[in-house]
């Protein structure tokens, strides 16, 4: 049994903690969100069905996870310590990824109903079918927050604002 929890971890923790980070935006939220993803897998009785049934499960978890910190009381009245989420941003590096990528620290500006979307179809290469079933949305949702994402990176680097 330990070793299933070992491929676990192995197999998605980089994953799962880019999506957590993108959501979080510094390193302990995300790690926390991540490790809490994986302890709620394992309490989890229901049988998974396939690797990508539990692939899914846990993004839409970890994004759950990160959306119920970032809307708890308790989070919303702390104020951060001096770290620079774009200084951690800077740490995520995809095997593609330019080193100085703006529109990655673009990315992680948007509001979370246009990150999500628009981090898991283009950094995590998921289709609009699969996001819509990870994030419990319809598929024409899915195409106009990946369109409106689009647009506010575009506003963000092209004007430098939110």
């Amino acid at each position: 049994m330990e070793q299933k929890w070992s491929y676990l971890v192995e197999e998605y923790r980089t994953m799962l903690y880019r999506i957590a980070f993108s959501n979080m935006k510094n390193r302990a939220d995300a790690e926390d969100a991540v490790q809490e993803a994986f302890l709620r897998y394992m309490k989890d009785e229901k049988p998974i069905l396939n690797k990508e049934h539990e692939k899914a499960w846990l993004i839409r978890t970890t994004i759950h996870i990160c959306l119920d910190i970032l809307k708890s009381g308790w989070y919303q009245r702390t104020v951060p310590w001096n770290e620079s989420y774009m200084n951690d941003a800077k740490n995520i590096y995809l095997p593609y990824q330019v080193r100085d990528d703006e529109t990655l620290e673009a990315v992680l500006r948007l509001p979370v109903h246009y990150r999500n979307p628009i981090y898991l179809f283009y950094y995590e290469d998921y289709t609009i079918h699969e996001i819509a079933g990870i994030l419990n949305e319809k598929e024409g949702t899915i195409k106009t927050r990946l369109r409106r994402g689009r647009e506010e990176v575009k506003k963000i680097l092209t004007e430098g604002r939110p």
